[in-house]
């Protein structure tokens, strides 16, 4: 697993032992930025379920201003911090250990408000859906603000939750790609 583009061009990333951590694969992770690469410079981006940190550490070496990661796994933050430190990035980084909605309240109390979040949970784990309503009740996504989430195929996403509504969605073997925005 590496950086792609941007300034960490070509950096491996470490990733936790063990299967718990599934990192977005490197042909996926390609995609998703060629999609969004217009949106990336000076962006505030949120990394939800970060695991390796992966998705946030691209999105700051493609330009991105600030990243906030979130994991409820110590192992993965201390994986997410050393992955930071590679990449040179700490400055532009907040690394917060907690449970999804926890964090995404606590960002909501602070009225913090991103314009890319990524969301990588656990296959199969129905965790999608209650995150994008506490995003959606915290008021955390700016007014033109994408929100992307990789899941497992078999995972049928609404097409709409609260004020979010599914514009697009890619599908790459067993592995799918949904994009949400705001309404209008």
């Amino acid at each position: 697993m590496r950086v792609i583009s941007g300034s960490a061009r070509g950096l491996k990333l470490k990733s936790p032992k063990g299967m718990d951590v599934r990192p977005t694969t490197d042909r996926v992770k390609e995609s998703v930025f060629n999609i969004i690469n217009n949106r990336l410079i000076d962006s505030f981006v949120l990394d939800i379920f970060s695991g390796t940190g992966s998705l946030g550490i691209e999105a700051l070496s493609r330009g991105a201003q600030k990243c906030t990661f979130i994991d409820s796994s110590k192992e993965s933050i201390k994986v997410i911090k050393e992955n930071i430190e590679k990449a040179r990035v700490n400055d532009k980084s907040e690394v917060i250990l907690s449970d999804a909605i926890s964090a995404i309240n606590k960002l909501g109390v602070r009225r913090d408000k991103f314009d890319i979040i990524f969301m990588d949970p656990p296959y199969l784990k129905n965790l999608i859906e209650p995150v994008l309503e506490e995003i959606s009740k915290k008021n955390i996504l700016e007014e033109d603000g994408i929100i992307i989430v990789e899941h497992d195929t078999k995972d049928e996403l609404l097409e709409e939750i609260n004020n979010l509504y599914k514009y697009r969605e890619k599908k790459y073997g067993n592995t799918t790609i949904s994009f949400f925005a705001l309404e209008e």
